[in-house]
């Protein structure tokens, strides 16, 4: 789980130029090349309006009579095709320009935030959640490994954390940009605005370079080319960590709005602003100790915030909570990410950025819908609302815990591998 990066051959057709870093040796250790500055720009604003939906969708579903369950479900339905399309990204980033392929995927999801905008029932709200998803599926892997390829041996986990620190900025602004614009326009101009944002990343990806990929003719469908097994410990971690992120997206606004608290929205604001401070110094931290000295710590934190949410009853409350989650699965997320692409090599990066967010696609999948069930099932009883959240919130420390537990195990394999190895080599020496 700890492998440093392998020196592979040059990624055909996902990696983006890398700003003649590679080629000066007086930049060779700069992350700032052009390439990833372009890179880093999109997924701002990408992630700007994916974090105006986070906020939004919840309680426009509620506004259409959803229960929770039903919230859960429309909030994770994306999952559904962003999963289906995973095992794509590896064969089709061997075929197509990575610019391209980041334009149409933006663009999908501008048509599915337009859908939304034309939404008045269930039905045509599953439908947009549907086709944001099959955008997402391609999208996330795409931009992480242009990132990726952007950087210089030995900076991988420092700009990593840096790139996702777009998710940061966008979390600091989307939701309560999202929620404000819910206020002064409504909903459907909201999701219309969003859709303008995708629109603006779609003619940025497209003004961006890529090499032609090096292969053609028909899509080689292997299984080293879907999923990438070296990478299957990182999205199970992955999995159980960002289930229980999923569950806060998915309820932390009916939450606040059970309660009272006015302008929960700074939830969201509070982690974005704690991650913009921590990610560069746990990638720092990273690359010089290895991941998992960020991921245990932080795996740690992310379930303590789980106990402060619980028990929030302010928005003081839910502030503390949302600076202590940032420190947790906030610098969690990235370094799980590094430990999965440095866990191939180069040109298989791809796949295994693919394969992590195979884990993510299936806790959305998973997380919400359980997590909106328990709230429903324990509110029939006679708890009250708000209780009924508390409780359900109380409960996502466990799969943080196995979260960890997995880490925890796959470093011990890992370990024996290497002393069976190394005592392999000795006796045949």
């Amino acid at each position: 789980m700890t492998a440093p990066p392998t020196a592979g051959p040059a990624s055909p057709g996902t990696a983006v130029s890398d700003g003649g870093a590679s080629a000066q040796p007086g930049r060779a250790h700069s992350i700032w090349t052009s390439a990833f500055v372009a890179v880093t720009a999109v997924n701002v604003v990408i992630n700007l309006a994916q974090y105006m939906m986070i906020a939004v969708i919840p309680p426009y579903a509620a506004s259409l009579g959803a229960s929770a369950v039903a919230v859960g479900t429309i909030t994770g339905a994306f999952a559904v095709t962003a999963l289906a399309v995973r095992p794509l990204v590896g064969p089709v980033t061997f075929r197509v320009r990575a610019n391209v392929l980041l334009a149409i995927t933006v663009g999908v999801i501008a048509a599915a935030f337009t859908c939304y905008g034309l939404a008045g029932s269930y039905g045509v709200l599953v439908l947009g959640r549907l086709l944001h998803g099959l955008g997402m599926g391609l999208l996330a892997p795409v931009a992480l490994v242009m990132a990726s390829d952007a950087l210089p041996p030995g900076r991988m986990a420092s700009g990593i954390g840096i790139f996702s620190l777009g998710q940061a900025v966008a979390m600091a602004a989307g939701p309560a940009l999202g929620l404000a614009l819910v206020d002064l326009v409504g909903y459907r101009a909201t999701f219309f605005a969003s859709a303008a944002f995708m629109a603006l990343a779609l003619v940025m990806a497209l003004r961006m370079s890529s090499p032609a990929p090096a292969e053609s003719g028909r899509l080689s469908m292997s299984w080293r080319r879907m999923v990438a097994p070296e990478a299957l410990p990182a999205a199970v971690i992955i999995f159980f960590l960002a289930g229980a992120f999923a569950a806060v997206n998915s309820f932390i606004v009916l939450y606040g709005h059970s309660l009272g608290v006015a302008d929960i929205g700074l939830y969201f604001t509070a982690y974005a602003v704690t991650m913009l401070l921590a990610r560069p110094v746990a990638g720092k931290v990273a690359d010089r100790f290895g991941p998992g000295s960020v991921i245990i710590t932080g795996a740690v934190l992310f379930g303590a915030s789980f106990a402060l949410v619980a028990t929030a009853q302010s928005l003081a409350g839910f502030v503390l909570a949302g600076v202590v989650s940032a420190l947790g699965y906030g610098v969690c997320q990235p370094a799980v990410q590094t430990l999965a692409l440095t866990s191939v090599e180069r040109e298989r990066r791809g796949v295994a950025g693919s394969t992590t967010y195979m884990g993510v696609d299936l806790a959305y999948l998973v997380m919400p819908v359980l997590a909106g069930a328990f709230v429903s099932s324990v509110h029939t009883t006679g708890v009250t609302e708000s209780d009924s959240y508390s409780l359900m919130f109380a409960c996502m420390a466990v799969p943080v815990a196995l979260g960890l537990l997995t880490f925890l195990w796959a470093g011990v394999r890992t370990r024996r591998r290497g002393r069976a190895r190394e005592r392999g080599a000795r006796s045949t020496w």
